[in-house]
Parts: C-alpha cells; structure tokens; sequence
C-alpha cells in the first residue's frame, strides 16, 4: 500500500499568485476589525463570510462581509440567493 503524500503549506505559500495573497491578506484585515469591533472572538468557531462570493464577482469591502458560523458558511459552499440554503441533488 503506497504511502500518502502530505502537502507542503510552505511551498503553496510561496508559489501563490499575487491575487489570492491580497485576497487572503484583505480576509485577515476583516477577521481582525471584527475582533476590534466585538462582533467575534478568536476561537469562537465563527469566520468571516461574504455576502457575494469573491469568484463570483464580489469584493473584499466591509459591505459584502458579514460574521456567520463556520458550519452555515461551509453549507453556503459559494452560493448565494436562493440557491444558498438547498441541498446539492436530491430533495429540495
């Protein structure tokens, strides 16, 4: 049985595109402000959502941003509207 490979964060890091550096950058300066502002504490389970997905045309400013639980984003995957809360396949 072959041994699984691991990922190197370090060489992801280092060979990222400018682009996602400034995305993840603009996402930690959102985390912090919301800390400063009391919206979230650190270790409270809870990440810092847009309301509009980055790839789908949406920015990084503090109107498209909001503070959800991290189960409700993940359940979102990227979606918005309607189409946010439905299952993917099957009943709807």
């Amino acid at each position: 049985m072959a041994k699984a490979s691991s990922r190197n964060y370090t060489r992801e890091r280092v060979n990222e595109s400018a682009k996602r550096k400034n995305d993840r950058k603009a996402r930690g300066r959102a985390r912090y402000a919301a800390i400063k502002a009391g919206k979230v504490k650190v270790g409270d389970n809870k990440v810092i959502d847009h309301k509009k997905p980055l790839k789908s045309g949406g920015s990084n400013a503090k109107s498209n941003l909001r503070v959800q639980s991290k189960k409700a984003s993940h359940k979102q995957g990227g979606r918005m509207g309607n189409k946010a809360g439905k299952a993917r396949g099957g009943r709807k």
